[in-house]
């Protein structure tokens, strides 16, 4: 199973503590390599990520931590960057073999959630989408959570920011199929500015788009100065294995 993460923004919210979002660190390990080691821990073999911002800077990054962390890192250069986040998935979609594990560099995961996704294969979707119905939840910033409606069997009829009525939270990890990226595809087709979200629809339109309920698990958007503080304090708690096996120093990283 190939992991393909999203690392090409800019980051703009964190800029003032790193000059790079995926390599900002938390508890001393950058975004991107807690990504990388979390996606390994469940059972992940390949990782794919699309670089933009500070691609030499990112790519230099990578290279080291493949040969330390064992496993192959593709990286696929965006040209253009400020494109939105759909035209990520679609470039890196084509270095992924059949359906993949898709995760967004700022967010971190406990294991168990990547684990379990991987595990929500079905033929009747598209895509799997993890979800938190805890919509109160402290840790989502709510004027920058992308929200899900769905059905009474668990698939997505609505997504996206702005929705007026929700169940849940997105929480920036999929189970994709190649379906994802042609449903991006069209929707730039029709019009779509090309976001992940219009390829989400399209797919929840088709009755394509699944989704697994995360529970109690943990997981953070570190998306702000706010948020990264709060990931310093909860992080090493719950992300104690792939932080500890990794034993870098916060000066380190």
């Amino acid at each position: 199973m190939d992991a393909l993460i999203i690392a090409a923004g800019y980051g703009s919210r964190l800029a003032d503590l790193s000059p790079s979002k995926p390599l900002t660190p938390v508890a001393g390990v950058p975004l991107i390599e807690i990504g990388v080691r979390q996606a390994m821990a469940a059972g992940v073999t390949r990782v794919v990520v699309v670089t933009g911002h500070k691609a030499d800077m990112v790519e230099t990054f990578l290279a080291d931590l493949s040969l330390r962390a064992g496993i192959e890192i593709v990286p696929v250069r965006l040209s253009d960057w400020s494109t939105p986040n759909g035209h990520s998935v679609m470039a890196g979609a084509t270095r992924c073999e059949g359906n993949y594990l898709l995760m967004m560099a700022d967010h971190m995961f406990e294991a168990d959630i990547l684990a379990r996704l991987l595990l929500e294969d079905r033929p009747e979707r598209g895509v799997t989408l993890a979800i938190d119905r805890r919509i109160d939840n402290p840790l989502v910033d709510p004027d920058d959570a992308t929200w899900v409606k769905m059905d009474e069997q668990g698939r997505i009829t609505a997504i996206g920011k702005t929705i007026p009525v929700y169940d849940a939270v997105d929480c920036g990890a999929f189970l994709a199929t190649p379906e994802l990226a042609t449903a991006i595809r069209e929707a730039i087709a029709e019009g779509k500015s090309g976001s992940l979200s219009d390829g989400m629809q399209r797919l929840a339109d088709a009755g394509r788009a699944g989704t697994m309920d995360i529970e109690d698990a943990w997981w953070m958007d570190v998306d702000d100065p706010r948020a990264h503080a709060l990931a310093e304090e909860l992080a090493p708690w719950h992300l104690a294995p792939t932080i500890a096996e990794i034993g870098l120093p916060a000066d380190e990283s």
